[in-house]
């Protein structure tokens, strides 16, 4: 489906997203700001005023001039145009910077909100979503709503005022010429609000490419090494070029909409102000008028035409942080993962028990089968098998990344769903294959999460991990920053830290998903007698291939297709000669390497 039908049926879907419910959720994060609303909207009337002041004093100028009265008109016009200016410039800022204030607070609280929300979603929503297009919206429409919160309110509060205040002279002058105003209003409306719908359309069209252009960039910045090895430095500009040019023709549709709607609507505004003039230049105007009145009356007239233009300009604006907003508050009412349980413990004693666990990721085939075994507290639990025979879905239900769709796991004898999540979380820590570390320094990675730090805990654990052998080669040792996902560190080192970071965790439950897969083999023998070391009276489940590094394990479980098809110590699966016989005669059979 293509991204233009995806737009129009999320748009169909999502009723309670109209524009004039965005806006109205919009102004929730304005209201706490009154004081500011205030001194922005006493501002922009001060501002207002102003307009109708300038034709006055013109007016007046125009008959003292026509009177011959020189003398006081020499010294009292020009200090009044000074202090017209004057106080519209004053006008102008308390109004600007006080709706700046709103616009910029509301920002920071939707991007807090935004990050809040994130954090808090379940696994499953990221399995869906790209980091790309994740990013596009805390930063590229977060600032789309900055036109429609700030920009947009401005102008159509100050330019709203200045237009009320000139009709309102206008009608002062002549209310029955002012009236040829009134008729041109809903002629205006039309063509705004099918410029509208348009506007609607393309900005949510032009969000979507620039999520795609996100992330083909963080893909090409991450990858280049991968890029430039296969040399697929054109299909990568390809690719980007094509969301460039997706991009480039939705903002050309909007700048069309746009540069078409408003000379349209101007074109409009200046018939009626000719027959305004046309109007005002018979006989019957001038029967009670001063020429003063006559300039000050065309003076309105063509004042109006600005405000009127800016007005009808704002739309776009408008429209493109309506769609901002969609796209932002859709990811604010995601449902955050479950945590309905209540049950907390100080430490965990370590009792794993799966109960005819099944799982299967959304709609997906099932992950899962009937998964039962029991993991006495300190015990080593091996997972083995072929990649996609469900070793990794077994693990990630453990902290509850995913809820089983059937059966149940408990620790300690209690369900998962019962433990308060960050509770159950304290009591499991993990290493990974793919190894994420943060911006910072390595003794803060090492003690992620951590409110303080302890140097004496963090310099023990990296000894246990093996990994001072390596940082205090570093320049400034346990305080080198190791920038963005540590692109200077090699992936054994990565390792290393992130086996010290859960070392430093101390939680009863450990799982190591295949934790030493990127250390050669004299690290590995390290990294091996600290595991068995920090293993003693913890719960460990390990992911292994190479089988040579579990054959200690208390229960070893082969899985296939998403079952156990074998359970067991190494001793007993060798002696049955199945399954996992198998897999340890081909890693072995080449003199006792190990080859996997």
């Amino acid at each position: 489906m293509s991204k233009r039908k995806s737009s129009r049926r999320q748009e169909e879907i999502s009723p309670e997203y109209s524009g004039w419910k965005l806006y109205k959720r919009l102004f929730t994060y304005v209201l706490p700001h009154k004081l500011a609303m205030l001194g922005g909207l006493f501002g922009y009337l001060i501002f207002a005023t102003t307009g109708p002041a300038t034709t006055e004093w013109l007016g007046w100028t125009v008959d003292a001039i026509e009177q011959g009265n020189y003398t006081d008109l020499r010294i009292l016009s020009p200090l009044l145009c000074i202090l017209i200016v004057l106080v519209r410039g004053i006008g102008g800022f308390m109004g600007s910077y006080s709706l700046a204030s709103i616009s910029n607070h509301m920002i920071h609280k939707l991007r807090c909100e935004l990050m809040s929300r994130l954090l808090s979603l379940p696994s499953s929503y990221f399995d869906r979503s790209t980091p790309g297009k994740l990013v596009s919206k805390l930063t590229y429409d977060v600032l789309q709503i900055t036109g429609a919160a700030s920009n947009a309110v401005a102008v159509i509060i100050r330019e709203g005022l200045v237009v009320i205040g000139l009709l309102a002279y206008l009608m002062y002058i002549d209310w029955k010429l002012s009236l040829t105003f009134l008729a041109i209003a809903p002629v205006v409306a039309m063509i705004v609000s099918a410029a509208s719908k348009r506007f609607r359309r393309y900005s949510t069209q032009m969000q979507d490419s620039m999520g795609d252009l996100t992330q083909i960039t963080n893909e090409t910045i991450k990858g280049h090494h991968v890029i430039r090895t296969f040399n697929a430095e054109d299909f990568m500009s390809d690719k980007l070029l094509d969301a460039s040019e997706r991009n480039r023709q939705q903002n050309m549709k909007m700048a069309f909409t746009r540069s078409a709607s408003t000379p349209l609507i101007q074109l409009i505004v200046s018939f009626a102000l000719a027959l305004l003039v046309w109007l005002a230049l018979s006989p019957e105007f001038f029967a009670d008028k001063t020429p003063g009145d006559f300039v000050a009356f065309l003076g309105a007239a063509g004042l109006l035409a600005k405000p009127i233009r800016q007005l009808t300009q704002v739309n776009s604006v408008i429209q493109r942080g309506l769609s901002a907003a969609f796209s932002i508050f859709s990811l604010l009412d995601q449902d955050s993962e479950s945590n309905t349980g209540s049950y907390c413990s100080d430490r965990a004693e370590g009792r794993v028990e799966f109960r005819d666990v099944s799982f299967k990721y959304n709609d997906d085939a099932i992950a899962l089968h009937n998964i039962s075994f029991t993991a006495q507290p300190g015990q080593t639990i091996a997972l083995v098998g072929k990649s996609g025979s469900g070793k990794s879905s077994l693990v990630s239900l453990l902290p509850r990344f995913y809820d089983c769709s059937e059966g149940e796991i408990l620790l300690d004898n209690v369900p998962l769903k019962e433990y308060e999540i960050h509770n159950l979380r304290n009591h499991i820590s993990s290493v990974s294959q793919q190894v994420v570390l943060f911006n910072g320094s390595v003794a803060e990675n090492i003690a992620y999460g951590e409110e303080q730090l302890d140097m004496e805990r963090i310099t023990e654990a990296a000894n246990n991990a093996h990994a001072m052998e390596f940082v205090e080669q570093l320049p400034m040792g346990l305080d080198t920053q190791v920038g963005d996902d540590a692109a200077l560190l090699s992936g054994g080192q990565r390792q290393r830290i992130a086996i010290a970071r859960a070392l430093l965790k101390n939680a009863p439950v450990l799982i190591f998903d295949e934790a030493t897969s990127a250390l050669d083999s004299e690290s590995e023998m390290h990294i091996q007698q600290a595991l068995d070391n920090v293993r003693k009276g913890r719960t460990t489940f390990v992911i292994a291939h190479r089988l040579s590094t579990i054959e200690n394990a208390d229960l070893i479980l082969v899985m296939d297709k998403g079952r156990i098809v074998e359970s067991g110590t190494h001793s007993e699966l060798l002696a049955q000669d199945s399954s996992y016989s198998r897999l340890h005669a081909i890693q072995f059979s080449d003199n006792g390497s190990d080859k996997a």
